[in-house]
């Protein structure tokens, strides 16, 4: 199987292109799947996190009793990826995480905040003050909390960016969101089509004026 990604569905294609090929069945998963899938990415579970569950699930699939049976949803999946986020909650915490210098990468983040162009009043005096936070959170002891308050701070940054945009600009954003996803229409539920419309929205208006996204994660 393969099909161009558009960043916001490579999350979720990866996952099922993957799932596909290791469970041997040419069909594609279901509704309730791509919620699950939807559930991980909401919580900042890491791509390469979820795959390693999956593949730990077929694994051991493949040596069992019932190895004859097929599996039928990625469901059957939902053990093994809780157990690889517990290892990898684990790995952050003891700073053992590979590739992960969080000190690093936030100070990377308020640099990149700080350089950035076209900011104007409300929008550029929140990202002065989210680059400081971050400077500061580049000190701190790590925190299970630390994703969700750049989420948070990320939403905030989009909220004052939208209000100082030109409105066309949004307008044609819009336009090609939808002939992004366009081909996605009839396989995924519509809760997962929105969040996928809401990450192309920030990703679109960031790159506009020369912003990161908040995260400390490549999903």
């Amino acid at each position: 199987m393969s099909r161009t990604l558009v960043a916001e569905t490579a999350y979720y294609q990866t996952i099922e292109e993957f799932f596909v090929s290791r469970r041997g069945d040419p069909l594609f998963v279901s509704n309730s799947d791509w919620l699950l899938i939807h559930k991980w990415k909401t919580e900042g579970l890491p791509l390469r996190v979820v795959l390693r569950g999956i593949a730990d699930a077929l694994d051991g699939h493949a040596h069992s009793w019932s190895r004859r049976r097929k599996v039928g949803s990625l469901a059957f999946c939902r053990a093994e990826v809780e157990a690889a986020r517990e290892r990898w909650q684990r790995a952050l915490q003891m700073g053992e995480e590979p590739g992960l210098d969080k000190r690093d990468q936030l100070l990377s983040l308020a640099e990149e905040l700080l350089r950035a162009t076209g900011l104007r009043d409300a929008a550029a005096r929140l990202a002065s003050d989210i680059a400081a936070e971050l400077r500061q959170m580049a000190e701190a002891e790590p925190q299970h909390s630390l994703e969700a308050r750049l989420q948070q701070r990320e939403a905030e940054l989009r909220a004052a960016l939208t209000a100082q945009v030109d409105p066309e600009l949004l307008s044609r954003h819009e336009a090609a969101i939808e002939r992004d996803l366009a081909p996605y229409k009839e396989r995924m539920p519509g809760k997962v089509l929105e969040q996928i419309r809401e990450e192309a929205r920030t990703r679109r208006l960031f790159e506009a004026c020369g912003l990161p996204r908040l995260s400390l994660f490549a999903l």
